[in-house]
């Protein structure tokens, strides 16, 4: 796909499919986390896949919508130490836009209490968890491409182009 289009197109999902992920998908939603800018090249982060379906219960009872943790078929904890700065967040969006572009959609998951769940991943002292991130094929098929990108950006919810871009 484009990557202006899976930019563009891309829709945070809280309903998933009852299909797996590949494994090879997987491993590229993770890589593309990985091999995020960092500054410094710090890399403060790690992304604990939660595999195990007691883990995943206890964490999905720290986010505010647990469904969205129950329901996929992936979900990943953004662990970092110290103050990850921007770089948590590049990590976060490179998966998100690599899972879509290949047809995984995704969601990002808050805490009300992080602390807690970084209590059920057995955390260390300066590790905390940035974001838990759902991700699964969509329960309703999706198709990028069969609108053009100037159709996505006019149906995006979102603040017009003049009021968030500013020229001095």
């Amino acid at each position: 796909m484009d990557t202006f289009l899976t930019i563009v197109s891309k829709r945070d999902q809280r309903e998933y499919a009852d299909r797996e992920i590949p494994a090879e998908v997987e491993r590229r939603i993770l890589e593309a986390g990985r091999i995020a800018g960092s500054a410094m090249n710090r890399q403060p982060w790690r992304f604990v896949v939660l595999e195990s379906p007691e883990v995943r219960e206890r964490v999905a009872e720290t986010v505010y919508a647990a469904a969205n943790i129950l329901g996929s078929k992936l979900a990943v904890a953004i662990v970092v130490q110290g103050n990850p700065g921007f770089d948590a967040g590049r990590a976060a969006q490179n998966m998100m836009l690599a899972a879509w572009n290949d047809g995984v959609t995704s969601c990002p998951n808050g805490m009300p209490d992080a602390s807690l769940t970084g209590e059920v991943l057995g955390l260390g002292e300066d590790e905390h968890v940035i974001n838990v991130i759902s991700f699964g094929y969509p329960a309703k098929g999706r198709n990028p491409e069969k609108r053009p990108t100037e159709e996505w950006l006019s149906r995006a919810k979102r603040k017009p182009f003049d009021e968030v871009v500013e020229r001095r």
